[in-house]
């Protein structure tokens, strides 16, 4: 794992395989979540079939910048500044974090790449691509949706467990917990043995465990209200996955993400919840390649298309100089 600061002082913990000559693929990572959650055979996958891939700890998750210092945040005081006057002190946004993107792409001298978000991370996918549009090729947003997740009484389970997580470490009972929510937020029709969901909550409580740093996570999500707003301003192309079965931010929410952003292509995955089955990640890995060589071919052409009309302006102009020194 490399390292690198940001001009706001926030370290980013990344790691970046493939030839740098290759398109760039960024994977973004959603809520409390580090970047270990992509999946190896998804990340080295999309390596192996000739990217450049890029996945990183978001700002207080893992073995980035933990910023402590600011507290912890009032949830329900974020959520009601979205919904009466009363306005609640967050450290950060989600604009903040797409900041965080930014940064590490012009740290490692990538002026263009291919955005991959899961969640809270497509939701930093969308700001991107609404608002830097040249820095995206392709948006692809998993399980994500373009406001903060309502709760209904299909999530409220979930958020109530959310709301237990335990704020004093404790490395069992960190780890049986990260077992619990997983078991709430996977997949239906995928479920993970218990040898395989101990294994992965061992490894990430080890790795890095901060709660406070979710909740502010959680508080940057709530603060920064809808992006409806946004989404016809996004003119890559756009590719949507979302769980049929998604406990956390229903399927809904993935349909609405199609519906707003022009001309994208939805896929619901039957069984699917909030997670990354084993199962399905061949699927994910052909759709997310297909996904981006179709829109390299696109730039390939565009580019093509630019200079040729630049060399036919610049002809015009020749000939135009010609016919003028002639009449002279």
């Amino acid at each position: 794992m490399r390292k690198l600061t940001t001009s706001h002082g926030i370290t980013l913990s990344y790691q970046d395989r493939g030839l740098k000559s290759q398109p760039t693929i960024i994977l973004i990572m959603g809520l409390g979540a580090q970047m270990t959650i992509w999946p190896d055979e998804l990340y080295f996958g999309l390596v192996d079939k000739g990217f450049r891939v890029i996945r990183f700890d978001n700002r207080d998750v893992g073995q980035s910048s933990q910023l402590d210092d600011h507290g912890e945040p009032s949830i329900i005081k974020a959520w009601l500044s979205q919904r009466t006057p009363i306005r609640a002190q967050t450290p950060y946004n989600l604009d903040d974090m797409a900041d965080d993107v930014l940064e590490l792409m012009s740290a490692l001298k990538i002026k263009k790449a291919h955005l991959v978000g899961a969640s809270m991370g497509g939701m930093i996918g969308q700001i991107i691509a609404a608002k830097h549009k040249k820095k995206v090729l392709s948006l692809t947003s998993i399980m994500s949706t373009i406001s903060a997740p309502g709760i209904s009484g299909s999530n409220l389970k979930v958020f109530l467990q959310l709301a237990k997580r335990p704020s004093k470490f404790n490395r069992e009972a960190a780890i049986r917990y990260n077992m619990k929510m997983n078991r709430l937020i996977g997949s239906p029709a995928y479920p993970l043995d218990e040898a395989r969901l101990r294994q992965q909550a061992t490894a990430n409580v080890d790795r890095g465990y901060n709660p406070s740093g979710f909740k502010r996570q959680l508080a940057a999500i709530t603060a920064s209200g809808c992006r409806q707003y946004l989404m016809r301003k996004i003119k890559a192309p756009t590719l949507v996955i979302h769980g049929a079965e998604d406990p956390i931010i229903p399927v809904s929410g993935g349909q609405k993400t199609a519906e707003q952003i022009k001309k994208s292509k939805l896929k619901v995955v039957p069984g699917m919840g909030h997670d990354f089955p084993p199962a399905l990640i061949p699927k994910m890995r052909k759709w997310i390649t297909k996904h981006v060589k179709k829109a390299e071919i696109k730039r390939k052409e565009k580019a093509k298309r630019l200079k040729e009309k630049r060399v036919s302006k610049l002809a015009e102009q020749n000939q135009l100089d010609t016919s003028t020194n002639e009449n002279l």
